[in-house]
């Protein structure tokens, strides 16, 4: 299959399921499908790394699997495991029957429970693999991850090696919360995502809501530029921005003065302390 034409080709076909793609978002996406290699997105949180993942999957057809990673992620659940309670169904009905053959019964596909990676895999038609926020597993899981991103294959010991006949378009994203083993670096292209400047913060909340005034929206992306610029425990996420300005339609906001901003605070900054700093910062009354 091939995923993208051209960069041109990736970056209409990414803007017609709504995510605008910049020159280098656009040509590392098709080098990533034309070269079959994983793509490694870094980038502050809410720049759009996990919804580059999910328009490639929505602008190709693809299905999505996704294994979000956190502290204490397993093998058993981003590869595969057992069914243990099955298997032991299984021994306790075998009543005479040689161990051996009970054994080779209880470790077939029957007892096998798929987790995302070997999912991805096994599938026969388009998929898309997100594997969100790498930084935050431990790094042993990353040797998890080896196979999968250099030969597109996951070993099991009982059954062997299991090999993808269609590979998946693999996106790996991180907010660089810890740095990533140069092995999974060099099994994959890489590309860094950050806030957008003004003109295409525009572009993309003016597609997103395109019932927003474009006078809102340009005051909008100047007060979301200035958030930014303060040291924030979060800073305003491009998602945050586009459901602000679904806000101010729905309250019907015409012009978003100190008092607008104020009372619809709450949609773009989910801190106590964020609040209090911008308040000060943009002297809006309490």
């Amino acid at each position: 299959m091939s995923w993208f034409a051209s960069p041109t080709d990736a970056s209409a076909r990414l803007h017609e399921v709504g995510y605008l793609a910049d020159g280098a978002t656009s040509t590392t996406s098709y080098l990533a499908g034309a070269l079959e290699k994983p793509l490694l997105v870094e980038g502050p949180a809410g720049v759009g790394k996990t919804e580059l993942a999910k328009a490639v999957a929505r602008a190709t057809g693809a299905e999505l699997v996704r294994l979000q990673c956190y502290e204490g992620l397993d093998e058993a659940r981003a590869l595969y495991e057992w069914n243990y309670k099955k298997q032991l169904l299984r021994i306790q009905a075998s009543h005479g029957q040689e161990w051996d053959a009970t054994h080779d019964d209880i470790f077939t596909e029957e007892f096998l429970l798929t987790r995302p990676l070997l999912t991805a895999i096994q599938r026969e038609t388009p998929t898309v693999l997100l594997i969100d926020e790498v930084d935050k597993t431990d790094v042993e899981v990353e040797g998890l991850l080896l196979e999968v991103l250099s030969d597109f294959q996951v070993t099991i010991p009982e059954l062997g090696t299991v090999t993808a006949t269609r590979r998946p378009f693999v996106v790996l994203t991180s907010n660089a919360s810890r740095e990533l083993s140069e092995a999974v670096k060099r099994r994959c292209l890489y590309l860094h995502l950050d806030y957008p400047d003004a003109e295409r913060e525009r572009e993309i909340v003016a597609s997103q809501v395109p019932g927003l005034d474009d006078r809102v929206t340009a005051q909008l992306v100047a007060t979301v530029a200035r958030l930014r610029e303060l040291e924030l425990k979060k800073a305003p996420s491009i998602a945050e921005s586009v459901d602000w300005a679904r806000t101010l339609v729905a309250l019907e906001i015409g012009d978003l003065d100190a008092k607008a901003i104020a009372d619809t605070l709450g949609v773009i900054l989910k801190h106590r302390s964020d609040h209090d700093r911008a308040v000060k910062e943009l002297k809006l009354a309490r």
